[in-house]
């Protein structure tokens, strides 16, 4: 569903003021990464599409042939609708855990560097959705205020890897 997600994502972006694929790449760099990555080619491939669908318009284009997307009716009535109607799937990989499973066929210095590489990218997680809470100029608009309830939660789900993590690299040494 990852073309779903996106182009919902950068429907949910246009809500409040029109933008170019730039302004959007950065706006995905500075606030969603943490729930939804994307690339630059990936987000003008659905720019692209939505313009097709016409949930998107191209709304002014600059120079050097810079457009700016506006959200068109059609658009918002998506967005409200899969905000709405559709149901998230709860992920059902884990590739990190899979690995714990089958730590025992590691020697004990092989576990331990395998918890801790988990630990440290829980931390550098962490560290980096940090920086995204003080690098943003939050204001009292819809996509600060959820944002910022989105990045509550990475924050949270990032210090409980920490935690499960150091609690792990603990369990090591008992029998």
């Amino acid at each position: 569903m990852w073309g779903m997600s996106l182009r919902h994502a950068l429907l949910g972006l246009l809500v409040e003021h029109p933008a170019s694929g730039y302004d959007l790449l950065k706006l995905f760099e500075g606030s969603l990464a943490n729930v939804w990555p994307a690339s630059q080619s990936q987000i003008y491939t659905e720019l692209t599409k939505l313009a097709a669908d016409e949930l998107i318009t191209v709304s002014e284009t600059g120079p050097r042939g810079r457009k700016e997307y506006a959200l068109t009716d059609a658009g918002r009535a998506e967005l409200q609708h899969w905000l709405v109607e559709s149901k998230p799937s709860r992920p059902t990989r884990n590739p990190s855990l899979l690995r714990v499973f089958f730590l025992g066929v590691l020697d004990p210095e092989q576990r331990e560097a395998v918890l801790d590489e988990m630990l440290e990218h829980a931390k550098r997680d962490r560290a980096a959705m940090e920086h995204i809470s003080t690098a943003i100029d939050w204001d009292d608009s819809d996509l600060s205020r959820y944002g910022r309830m989105a990045l509550e939660w990475g924050l949270r789900f990032s210090a409980m890897r920490r935690d499960w993590a150091e609690w792990a690299v603990d369990q090591l040494d008992r029998p």
